[in-house]
């Protein structure tokens, strides 16, 4: 029904400038580059560069695994109801029209991701990415990086010591993922007619492109 209604859109504004058979050609390539626009596909990728309380976790997977003065710094901070988590989460992001298929190949171009970051289905804080970025019509999957900084004490407080920095670990230690991670985003792409939004917002996850 949602590609129904698109193509709908898309077939009305031709059939309108075909009224005046000069812009009608113009007007059947902005339909057409406005339904592959909206057809860019969404996962999530890696995390990097995790620190806890600025303690990095990269190579950690266990309380275990840390020194006796990250260990304080972390414990220090569960006391003082602090633990701020900043890491760099990849968003991967597929442009399907290679130019085949009956496509046009085209380049995209994602101006903005304004995303809410869900940890084991809790909404904590938001993102977007840095700066426009390209995305080209070859069916690969680009890598967009969004810089996160959330504060894992304030959402997940009433969780123990040991079950907050397993949660960190999961996440951000070594055999992290970001299968506990959800992005709720709203993408703007770039068009023949200027910037828009996507008609609603995606939830993006680490098991497909969507």
């Amino acid at each position: 029904m949602v590609m129904s209604r698109k193509r709908f859109s898309a077939a009305g504004l031709v059939l309108a400038a075909c009224l005046v058979p000069a812009a009608c050609a113009t007007l059947e390539q902005i339909a057409g580059s406005l339904l592959s626009l909206r057809r860019l596909e969404f996962r999530l990728g890696a995390v990097r560069d995790f620190a806890l309380v600025g303690v990095r976790l990269e190579g950690k997977a266990a309380l275990t695994d840390f020194s006796a003065f990250d260990a304080v710094a972390l414990a220090q901070g569960f006391r003082s109801r602090k633990l701020p988590a900043e890491f760099v989460l990849d968003v991967l992001v597929r442009n399907p029209n290679t130019g085949t298929g009956g496509s046009t190949k085209t380049v995209s171009t994602l101006t903005s991701l304004e995303s809410r970051l869900l940890i084991d289905g809790k909404t904590t804080v938001t993102g977007n990415i840095d700066r426009p970025m390209e995305i080209p019509g070859t069916g690969e999957a680009a890598a967009i990086p969004i810089r996160m900084t959330v504060d894992l004490y304030e959402f997940f407080g009433q969780k123990s010591y040991e079950d907050i920095i397993g949660l960190a670990l999961a996440i951000g230690g070594r055999g992290g993922s970001p299968s506990r991670l959800t992005l709720d985003a709203q993408p703007r792409v770039t068009t023949p007619l200027g910037e828009i939004a996507y008609p609603g917002r995606l939830t993006i996850i680490d098991k497909e492109f969507r």
